[in-house]
């Protein structure tokens, strides 16, 4: 007999208030790794950034919250998405990267885990509600899927709430060319035992790479001559990340899709981690080429990235919040359309799943 499959039944998602367009870099002087300016006008890097990122904009949390703020914002709109008693919950899992960086300090604060504190703020009493982080890169809200429906098809749980939440605004280097990329947000899923064998997880993957793309992307002092080396700032070795992702993850998705036996012309929309567009766009003809195709259909590949930019573990919750809602022009979901998320990130980390609507 077939086992019922875990479902998403419910989303959410905090896109923070404050906008830093592109333009707000024209005036901003840059380094390189060896500490030397970086010469080409700034309206040429910006552009140049631009045109291989798609971003425009990027939004930033301010002062006001921190990242496990975001997350119990997101978790309240997913929980009402819902309509389900909280108490109900058997799991909080939060990813993340940083845990909180309150704004002007210099130190992540994970004591207590940002799960504790979203359980804290959404008031639940239920002690059999565990909560717990945990840290896989950019992947990191996919892999807390993969961890609910284990627990889910294991037994060992019926309901979980899944957030991915970063303020990566406050660990950026603004004297680094790869800090226009990054950005702030939070979104929530709810996902639960399933009441048939249809809709829900069809497959799922992970792969983790841990020999030199370990330190792809690391924490390191400041492109800045005579910054203090005692603060670290997020850091990314951009061309290496970009060859082992195109190398990596196309061959990852169609692994996941092989598992559960669906091909790729059957999936109506891609959720793909929201850190490059051109790369994003690589991905799909990497992947549809691994079964003969060219041609690609419109419309499959949704992108929030122009006006969000990278909120790395925030970015396929949210860009299924948007579009589940109805948000995203020329982008919507129904009944039986089969879907994928995939994301890569720091570890570095590759993981896909394969789901029915």
């Amino acid at each position: 007999m077939l086992a019922n499959r875990t479902r998403i039944i419910g989303t959410g998602s905090y896109i923070p208030p404050h906008i830093k367009a592109n333009k707000d870099f024209i005036d901003q002087v840059f380094y390189a790794e060896d500490h030397e300016r970086i010469l080409t006008p700034q309206q040429e890097i910006v552009e140049k950034f631009r045109d291989i990122t798609g971003i425009e904009e990027r939004r930033y949390v301010g002062c006001a919250f921190n990242a496990s703020d975001m997350a119990v914002i997101a978790a309240k709109h997913a929980i009402e998405d819902a309509a389900i008693d909280p108490e109900t919950i058997d799991q909080i899992i939060v990813a993340h990267n940083f845990g909180n960086v309150v704004s002007e300090t210099i130190q992540t604060d994970i004591l207590p885990a940002l799960a504790s504190r979203v359980k804290h703020d959404l008031r639940i009493q239920n002690p059999r509600c565990v909560a717990y982080d945990i840290l896989f890169g950019c992947p990191g809200w996919i892999q807390g899927v993969i961890q609910a429906d284990a627990f889910i098809r294991a037994g060992l749980a019926k309901r979980c709430l899944v957030i991915g939440t970063e303020t990566l605004s406050r660990v950026l280097d603004h004297y680094d060319r790869d800090s226009m990329i990054f950005s702030d947000g939070a979104g929530a899923c709810i996902v639960e035992a399933g009441t048939d064998h249809e809709s829900g997880i069809l497959a799922s993957s992970a792969l983790s790479h841990c020999m030199d793309e370990a330190y792809y992307l690391y924490m390191g002092p400041s492109n800045k001559p005579d910054s203090d080396p005692r603060v670290r700032y997020i850091k990314m070795k951009g061309r290496k990340v970009y060859e082992y992702a195109m190398k990596n993850v196309p061959a990852a998705m169609k692994a996941c899709l092989d598992e559960c036996g669906i091909h790729v012309t059957e999936v109506k929309k891609f959720f793909l981690h929201q850190a490059n567009e051109k790369m994003d766009e690589g991905f799909i003809k990497v992947l549809y080429k691994l079964y003969g195709l060219k041609d690609i259909p419109a419309d499959i590949m949704p992108m929030s990235i122009h006006q969000l930019g990278n909120s790395s573990v925030a970015t396929i919750p949210t860009l299924f919040d948007l579009v589940k809602r109805g948000v995203l022009d020329n982008h919507s979901l129904h009944a039986g359309d089969i879907v994928m998320f995939a994301s890569v990130g720091a570890g570095m980390n590759i993981n896909a799943i394969c789901y029915r609507m």
